[in-house]
């Protein structure tokens, strides 16, 4: 990574947000800044989030807000994941227990830094849907919602006899 490369920070607290920018070079100073800009909000409690150059893996955080009701998904973005893959990995936390609309999955990408069309993050929830990999119904406002897949069944295995029992000896032909 050469030290021209930029990293931006995002400070929140409550509805206030100040954004610092800097080189890598300068990042140290940049972090120094914090207790100085959340000084200056009404309300106290700062959180940082670290925007990434698109070839750096991420383990950030998403922000916590007070006005949202629940908490966001936690995961790890990696360096190759699709979009699909990110949205597998919120329904595979407890985010993705209780359903989501379209709206919710893009907040969550937001979050993360991740601005997706509201078309390509519909096209991937639709596609992970097809492939039960999450569910998609219909709320009762009529607005698709998505779930994390569960299967109904546990998964069964059958266990055949070494030999046959006496009662495999006939045919089965009275089934």
């Amino acid at each position: 990574m050469s030290s021209s490369e930029r990293v931006k920070m995002r400070v929140r607290s409550g509805q206030n947000e100040a954004e610092v920018e800097a080189s890598i070079d300068q990042i140290r100073e940049a972090i120094a800044l914090i207790p100085e800009i959340t000084a200056k909000f009404p309300e106290g409690g700062a959180e940082v989030r670290r925007v990434l150059s698109p070839n750096e893996p991420t383990s950030a955080q998403p922000p916590v807000e007070a006005h949202i009701s629940s908490r966001l998904p936690v995961i790890t973005v990696e360096k190759g994941d699709s979009l699909s893959d990110i949205i597998s990995k919120f329904f595979s936390d407890q985010w993705g227990k209780s359903p989501r609309k379209l709206a919710e999955v893009r907040d969550a990408l937001q979050s993360y830094g991740l601005n997706y069309p509201k078309q390509s993050v519909a096209v991937a929830l639709l596609r992970l849907a097809k492939t039960s990999k999450i569910r998609r119904f219909k709320s009762e406002g009529g607005e698709y919602v998505y779930t994390a897949s569960t299967s109904m069944m546990p998964s069964q295995v059958l266990i055949l006899p070494d030999e046959p029992g006496p009662e495999s000896a006939e045919p089965a032909a009275n089934i």
